[in-house]
């Protein structure tokens, strides 16, 4: 009898698979040092490999999640997740996710602006006549007019971002001093609600501002959180002679890169003693730190002046207050004074004989008059009483 045989597909087959299918591709968009453009629909997996990180880095720039604005330095990337700019920053390539939302095509204009050194070729042609000039005047005139690629594109994301936020707090500046001038002279139920709607958002747009500050404050405080953002350095020890080892094999060639190693094998000491010097990065940092305090400045004098109205519409609010009681008082006042002559009244309507019944025109004028100034008497003490008590003004 023949024996049946039957295919069963291998278990990594399978996984391979229900991967590919349930695999979520992202667009992205690669920007190189030269300015060159290429979209990528990726999934998750196939990022981490090209820039090799983490998942709980890459969860980081994911916008289903409600992460607060961060500035990660890893070993070969730079992980920044600013508001809607989502990106990943490598020595040579920038990755931005979500390159066609409206807010995020205007970076991508600017990366490509910015990003190419305009001196690389000049600089590769100068290589071979600055060996004859020495170490010191190599370091001196090189390195100090070679921004590194990772330091370019964090400064266009900084910048995109407070530009960002500062155009949204001058727009609610805009809408919020006339909103509250117009409260204070004429408060209604619709001019409330206009003022509570721009105070939420104001404080919406406080909070996503001090996050940016808050992070930008915490990198500046820690010196090894800045070395860790020095890409190119990082890549140029791991090139030198002095390291023992040679390039990684995942990064591709670069003219930025090489050059780079060119000088640091030559002044490799001159770099070691270098390493921990952030003086560059610190400069760039506090020049958006100081932009995107000036911005929370504005914000933290908005809420000053909705606090000031807010006392303000409470002061018209209590003097109204005041009159409405004082009303109250002068009417309560006057009830109990007719009420006096209700009682006398009621007292000469009651059908008990009296001995000057006959004769009382001379009584009804002495009762009118000693009733009024009983009345009289009777309101000025009232009054009297709640301007002591404060209850009515002097």
């Amino acid at each position: 009898m023949a024996r049946e045989v039957y295919f069963v597909p291998a278990a990594e087959t399978l996984v391979a698979s229900v991967m590919k299918k349930t695999a979520v591709t992202t667009s992205w968009i690669s920007i190189d040092a030269k300015g060159e453009v290429a979209v990528l629909d990726a999934d998750k997996h196939a990022i981490m490999r090209r820039v090799q990180i983490h998942a709980r880095d890459l969860r980081i720039l994911d916008p289903m999640l409600s992460y607060p604005s961060t500035i990660l330095g890893r070993e070969k990337v730079i992980v920044l997740n600013l508001e809607h700019i989502k990106a990943i920053i490598t020595a040579e390539e920038v990755l931005l996710r979500d390159p066609f939302d409206d807010n995020v095509i205007p970076i991508v204009a600017q990366l490509k602006r910015r990003l190419p050194q305009e001196n690389l070729t000049s600089q590769g042609q100068g290589e071979e006549e600055e060996e004859h000039l020495g170490l010191r005047n190599d370091t001196n005139t090189g390195e100090e007019n070679e921004f590194p690629f990772e330091f370019r594109a964090l400064e266009v994301a900084l910048e995109a971002i407070c530009s960002f936020l500062d155009a949204r707090t001058r727009e609610l500046e805009t809408d919020t001093y006339p909103a509250l001038d117009e409260l204070t002279s004429m408060i209604s139920s619709r001019n409330l609600d206009h003022v509570r709607k721009l105070k939420s958002a104001m404080t919406r747009l406080t909070n996503r501002v001090q996050k940016v500050r808050d992070e930008l404050e915490q990198l500046l405080d820690d010196d090894d959180d800045m070395a860790d953002l020095y890409l190119s350095r990082k890549l140029i020890g791991a090139c030198s002679p002095v390291s023992g080892s040679g390039a990684p094999n995942w990064y591709p060639s670069s003219p930025t890169i090489g050059s780079k190693i060119s000088r640091t094998s030559r002044g490799s000491a001159l770099t070691i003693q270098e390493d921990n010097d952030v003086e560059e990065l610190e400069m760039l940092l506090e020049a958006y730190f100081m932009q995107i305090d000036s911005t929370l400045n504005k914000l933290t004098t908005l809420r000053e002046y909705i606090d000031d109205t807010e006392d303000y519409i409470n002061i018209q609010l209590d003097n109204h207050r005041n009159q409405l009681i004082q009303l109250e008082l002068f009417l309560s006042s006057g009830t109990v004074c007719l009420s006096i002559y209700s009682l006398v009244a009621a007292i000469f309507g009651m059908n008990i004989p009296y001995t000057w019944n006959d004769d009382h025109g001379y009584v009804f004028k002495w009762v009118i008059i000693l009733t009024g100034l009983l009345c009289t008497s009777t309101f000025t003490s009232i009054m009297s009483y709640a301007r002591h008590k404060g209850l009515i003004g002097s």
